[in-house]
């Protein structure tokens, strides 16, 4: 227990800059927290913190140290939480992005709801297409989409992202339904800007990247929903973005013979051992209400 409250005072006096601030929120004395970071060092062997008359700062050791003792502290929390009546609630400031489109309607949503069943959380969320930094930008989560490139980022896996290839009723009735990928090539098609191709699988069962063309491109996909609303041609869209557009009989799918394997939609952190709780809860949040059955045909719709 006495090596419990060392730890625990060492942190409270690195994080708050001084002896009296962290006594002040233990409810003691400056001399008492003095002393137990005078034995905590003792124990050690090693000095954690340079104390002048001015200021408090860390030693090489002490930062290193001071990393570990916040994720135990944190990891014993969660443990208790896990197993006391009720638990503990989360509490805190997050911070997470997503891809613009998706966040709009699949991320936002879901935080509202998140931060109304508890109060004491408080979050930013970052919509953008970058690729955001998580470390070096401090943010405690990223929601991303396909493949995960970089092998030092911890992920989770929350849904699948599906593509259908969609047109309008009133599209196919003027220009025929296509019955394969090639029959593409006789239609319009409406394209993300810069995009390589939209992907099947072949007969063979392997891969294809199809080179379409059409008289629209633009880089936003909420824009190229609308156009093929409108009638104007075929797009290769997401389930997430067009799937109650596929329920209300909108849009209707074509080619799903062929459609390509689903990518992953994933939550990524810089290192799952320093998820605080509130992180844990929202990320569980996300993982339920996407495994839902037929939310991604419920959801995001006009």
């Amino acid at each position: 227990m006495d090596h419990l409250k060392q730890i625990e005072s060492f942190v409270s006096v690195a994080t708050r800059g001084s002896l009296s601030a962290a006594a002040r929120e233990a409810g003691l004395t400056p001399a008492v927290i003095g002393r137990r970071l005078d034995a905590l060092e003792a124990r050690l062997g090693v000095k954690l913190l340079l104390r002048t008359t001015r200021r408090i700062t860390l030693t090489f050791e002490g930062s290193a140290f001071l990393e570990d003792c916040q994720r135990i502290l944190n990891e014993l929390a969660n443990a208790e939480a896990s197993v006391s009546l009720g638990g503990v609630k989360p509490s805190g400031h997050l911070r997470l992005t997503a891809p613009a489109g998706f966040g709009r309607r699949h991320v936002a949503p879901l935080v509202m709801g998140f931060l109304r069943d508890n109060p004491e959380v408080s979050c930013t969320l970052e919509l953008s297409d970058r690729m955001v930094d998580l470390l070096n930008e401090g943010f405690d989560c990223a929601i991303r989409i396909g493949d995960l490139p970089d092998s030092s980022l911890v992920s989770v896996r929350l849904a699948e992202n599906r593509r259908v290839v969609v047109a309008s009723r009133d599209y196919l009735a003027r220009h025929g339904t296509p019955q394969t990928p090639d029959d593409l090539l006789a239609h319009n098609c409406l394209s993300l800007a810069q995009q390589r191709g939209w992907q099947f699988i072949g007969e063979d069962g392997t891969a294809r990247l199809l080179r379409v063309a059409g008289n629209l491109e633009c880089n936003d996909g909420a824009v190229l929903r609308d156009w093929t609303l409108a009638g104007l041609g075929l797009a290769w869209r997401s389930l997430w973005e067009v799937g109650e557009d596929l329920r209300a009989g909108r849009l209707v799918p074509v080619l799903e013979r062929w459609a390509a394997a689903p990518l992953g939609i994933y939550a990524v952190f810089p290192q799952r051992r320093h998820l605080a709780l509130r992180v844990r809860l929202l990320v569980d949040h996300f993982r339920d209400t996407y495994g839902q059955p037929g939310y991604w045909t419920a959801a995001g719709g006009d």
